[in-house]
């Protein structure tokens, strides 16, 4: 089910000037970080035992579920933030799938939790390497990757079909960083290399509205009222890599299309 409307700073408040708003932004800024803080360092005191509970649960389902889960609390927890799923969800089971999204911000992550699926996500290996939160990514059997190193995006792709092989659904940012515009740079191949080669399914999903959120190079947040979209899933039964092309072009009209539709609710 998507989520329920829910009343926020982002209903209630008054249209500021832009000056006044940019004062209010830079007051509320710190206190955000301080909750994120808090949440990161309590969250990963209880995702200790959970994950040592689980420890035979080579999908560490219940680890990486609670791990999003901090997600959906910071952002309900955050008053310039308002995030949420559009429309209803797709009659979809979690499975072997290779989920696919455009990227407009680190805050992505934060609204793409609000999708009730676990699946592991393929990110930077600098993420890994931030105090407490390089933890919780672990602990939580996400991917890391050094873009760029042939060897690190081997390991990482062999990471990601040892999870599709467990049934276990993958995240992958196919446009391979984040985009400076509302436009969808070019799909790169790799998701869906992965995908024909094992046999999972395609899930497009896209999201708009993040891009102010937490602006790059800034350490302030930003009002923003964000949504995700998912789609249907695209099988890959009886495709060979000579269909790759085809599958990428195709997936990505559609995750055009979901955006399209989103796009103005958020502008």
């Amino acid at each position: 089910m998507a989520d329920s409307p829910a009343i926020t700073l982002l209903d209630v408040r008054v249209p500021l000037p832009a000056a006044l708003q940019e004062h209010v932004r830079t007051a509320l800024s710190p206190l955000v970080w301080a909750m994120l803080a808090g949440i990161t360092s309590g969250g990963l005191a209880l995702q200790i035992p959970i994950f040592l509970l689980n420890y035979g649960d080579p999908t560490r389902h219940r680890a990486g579920r609670f791990f999003r889960d901090l997600g959906v609390v910071a952002t309900k927890l955050n008053p310039m933030w308002d995030f949420r799923v559009h429309g209803q969800l797709p009659n979809y089971v979690p499975g072997k799938t290779v989920v696919v999204c455009n990227h407009v911000s680190n805050s992505d992550a934060f609204l793409i939790a609000h999708v009730p699926y676990e699946m592991k996500w393929l990110g930077k290996a600098s993420l890994f390497k931030v105090p407490v939160f390089g933890q919780l990514m672990r602990m939580a059997g996400d991917v890391p990757v050094q873009r760029g190193t042939k060897n690190s995006i081997v390991e990482a792709m062999g990471r990601c079909r040892e999870h599709l092989e467990r049934g276990m659904p993958v995240m992958i940012f196919p446009e391979g960083t984040r985009s400076k515009s509302a436009d969808l740079l070019p799909f790169k191949d790799g998701a869906f290399r992965l995908a024909i080669e094992t046999g999972a399914d395609i899930l497009p999903m896209a999201v708009a509205g993040t891009r102010d959120a937490l602006p790059k190079h800034s350490w302030r947040f930003g009002f923003a009222r964000g949504l995700v979209h998912v789609g249907e899933p695209i099988s890959t039964e009886g495709m060979t890599l000579n269909d790759l092309a085809d599958l990428r072009d195709r997936t990505r009209d559609v995750v055009a299309g979901l955006l399209a539709e989103i796009t103005p609710l958020v502008e």
